[in-house]
């Protein structure tokens, strides 16, 4: 699904009034339908709704969806026009005038701070004042409507399009207030100001509901930012051949683990294998021969000649794919064998976690870690390499910077794990839930993408694939444990009905 921007989701509105065609009051109609819909499958007879509207397109869909609401249920229904300015939409006027024919909803003008009414606690808000298209902190009026908004101790807040006061895509200048919605419903696709932790106050949990805007536009538009979805998904899956064997799914090396942090070669392992790989052999510690050998059977254990590190050089033979980082430490010793580990070897790789610290100490390697490796870190580790930001806006802007800079895939793990391709593509997640904030969940990560790696997946397929699987798993182990219950360990678990799950989509 592609994130556009707020120019562009104009210019969709504007092809699909002119080539449906269909009139932009009858656009908006659709709109409000999809929200009502939403609003009537959740709130029984008796409801009480306070809806605010400004004056313009934003006003005129919480216009429409007030009269469409008073006619779905027995909803108890308060309009509250902000008369901020002295300017009006055509469509704002022409649903203002369709809802004044309207029995039962009271319809209040306000111009002044001291006309805000008081607001049940029993309520739900409608927040309607202002769309997308804002670039500039609100003041005035609007402003204090939003802080009376934010105030009052409603049951719900809902926000139309995009909560009043939030810019759309940049929000790092943005001094004004917002209204804290606990639900966005957007139309079509996402705003990529939604995928930032620091707009989570604002926009809460956010919904896209379809209003049928051109296809035709939307598939012709370019854009760097992108939600994944089912259908970047489907077209990514191998098939399993039937005459195949372990050969036929490559060979993933895991270069994990030190003396008391071998569950990280562990998870490392297992993930790989859940994620397909023929084969999987994993170069450890010789402390950790045991614990491997004991807790994934089905792996290769090549022992490194330190007791309780790695520290000599490691042999990829005839591997397909490398993944060296979870648990590894850093200990001098594993930092020299890690630098020959990148110079030797011409295999895809993914770097995690004391990998990931190493080379943020050692800059240099940069210049010769291969084309298309890919990075897995978590918000710290990406400062560490590559330098802090004043917000996750700038952050993205760097993010992008450096994987052009090296060609590197750089998967930046959080809510919305966002994968920067070389080309400055990024990719935001939609799968997973805060349960996976664990220790071992990147390891998993770490070896999913080794394992698709190893099948003959190319790096970009890998980075989307492996995120949204693993998301997908833990999707699953938060069904069966809980969010608060569950542990890395239950991702692996799930990832064999995550690939039940991705794989139905293509039936």
């Amino acid at each position: 699904m592609k994130i556009l921007s707020t120019s562009q989701i104009r210019e969709a509105d504007a092809y699909t009034i002119k080539h449906e065609p269909i009139a932009s009051i009858d656009l908006m109609e659709r709109a409000a339908n999809s929200c009502t819909e939403w609003i009537a499958d959740r709130y029984s007879d008796g409801a009480s709704f306070y809806i605010f509207c400004g004056t313009g397109n934003n006003g005129g869909d919480g216009l429409a969806i007030a009269r469409i609401l008073n006619t779905a249920k027995q909803y108890e229904i308060k309009v509250f026009i902000i008369r901020h300015n002295d300017k009006t939409t055509p469509d704002f006027s022409t649903n203002l005038s369709r809802l004044d024919k309207s029995k039962n909803i009271d319809i209040v003008d306000i111009s002044e701070t001291s006309q805000l009414p008081e607001i049940a606690e029993t309520a739900v808000i409608i927040d309607a004042l202002l769309g997308s298209g804002l670039s500039k902190p609100i003041t005035g009026l609007l402003a204090d409507v939003v802080e009376h908004i934010n105030k009052s101790r409603v049951a719900t807040i809902i926000s139309i399009d995009i909560p009043t006061g939030l810019f759309a895509e940049d929000n790092s200048a943005n001094t004004g207030k917002v209204v804290c919605a606990d639900y966005t419903l957007t139309f079509e696709l996402p705003k990529l100001a939604f995928l930032f932790p620091e707009n989570a106050p604002f926009v809460g949990e956010w919904q896209v509901l379809p209003i049928g805007l051109g296809k035709d536009f939307i598939a012709q538009t370019t854009t760097d930012y992108h939600y994944i979805t089912e259908e970047n998904i489907l077209p990514l899956l191998k098939k399993r051949e039937k005459f195949s064997h372990k050969g036929t799914y490559g060979h993933a090396l895991i270069v994990a683990g030190s003396k008391g942090k071998m569950g990280s070669a562990v998870m490392a392992a297992k993930s790989a294998l859940r994620a397909g790989a023929g084969l999987v052999s994993a170069h450890i510690p010789n402390c950790g021969y045991t614990v491997l050998q004991s807790t994934v059977p089905e792996a290769m254990c090549e022992t490194d000649e330190n007791e309780t590190h790695i520290s000599g050089r490691i042999k990829t033979g005839n591997c397909n794919a490398v993944a060296v980082g979870p648990g590894i430490g850093n200990d001098p010793d594993t930092a020299r064998a890690l630098k020959l580990l990148i110079q030797d070897t011409t295999i895809n790789m993914v770097y995690d976690a004391d990998a990931l610290n190493m080379i943020a100490e050692n800059k240099t390697w940069f210049h010769f870690m291969r084309g298309g490796s890919i990075l897995t870190p978590h918000p710290k580790e990406f400062e560490r390499l590559f330098g802090k930001s004043d917000n996750s806006f700038e952050r993205l802007k760097l993010q992008r910077e450096m994987a052009k800079k090296y060609g590197f895939y750089i998967i930046l793990k959080g809510a919305h794990t966002a994968i920067a391709f070389p080309d400055g593509t990024v990719y935001f997640n939609s799968t997973g839930n805060p349960g996976m904030a664990t220790g071992g969940s990147g390891d998993v990560l770490t070896g999913i993408i080794c394992g698709l790696l190893a099948q003959g997946y190319k790096p970009h397929e890998a980075s989307v694939l492996g995120v949204y699987l693993h998301g997908v798993a833990g999707d699953i182990a938060a069904e069966k444990m809980s969010e608060h219950g569950m542990t890395a360990m239950d991702i692996i678990d799930g990832m064999g009905e995550a690939w039940k799950r991705v794989g139905s989509l293509s039936h």
